[in-house]
């Protein structure tokens, strides 16, 4: 398998769209009609409770993971990232779901774990830290993604990777633009740590 077609094979990967298949085969419903429409760990966590949540939530990691491994395994460095990205565009417009999809959290963590984990850990003690005082998930992600941006100087990471992580936390923000429309009126749903 030669680089680019690893880029092709992480976006098939990204694309998997978990949360669409748990909520279907595990509860019977189309996850994208319910809560936020959306496919990612949140939306099926409000609507379906923790331990379908939780499959969505490795799953979504997982391919991520899976898909910068493989670049990094094919091509080194460069092709980890572009695999990577390739999972994240996946992710939010999935070919199996007519290019709808979710806003890039889980599956970035998992690009993130397999090519600079020192960041992925960073991002993720911040997404817990801001998810633990104000309970809103999109906040945290918002918070995480511009931590992950920084992290990647602080750590004096690559110019490849610093350029990835700008687009990455770009990426992210703009996919949760409504949240951030829904934050500064003060109608942003806040997330629920109970079982369900």
């Amino acid at each position: 398998m030669n680089g680019y077609v690893a880029i092709i094979v992480g976006y098939l990967l990204g694309s998997v769209p978990f949360g669409y298949l748990v909520s279907k085969y595990w509860k019977g419903i189309n996850i994208l009609e319910h809560g936020s429409g959306n496919i990612g760990f949140t939306n099926v966590l409000r609507t379906l409770g923790w331990p379908p949540a939780a499959v969505v939530l490795i799953g979504d990691i997982s391919k991520g993971y899976f898909a910068a491994w493989l670049g990094l395994y094919i091509g080194g460095e460069v092709f980890g990232i572009l695999c990577g990205l390739a999972a994240l565009i996946g992710h939010s417009f999935s070919v199996f779901l007519r290019f709808r999809g979710g806003k890039l959290v889980a599956c970035g963590f998992g690009v993130l774990l397999a090519l600079v984990p020192e960041v992925a850990f960073s991002a993720l003690a911040t997404w817990l830290v801001v998810v633990f005082l104000t309970r809103y998930v999109s906040l945290a992600s918002i918070t995480a993604s511009v931590v992950m941006a920084l992290s990647m100087f602080l750590f004096d990471e690559s110019a490849a990777m610093r350029v990835f992580g700008f687009i990455a936390a770009v990426f992210l923000i703009l996919r949760h633009k409504n949240n951030i429309i829904k934050l500064l009126h003060g109608n942003e749903n806040k997330i629920s740590l109970k079982n369900r």
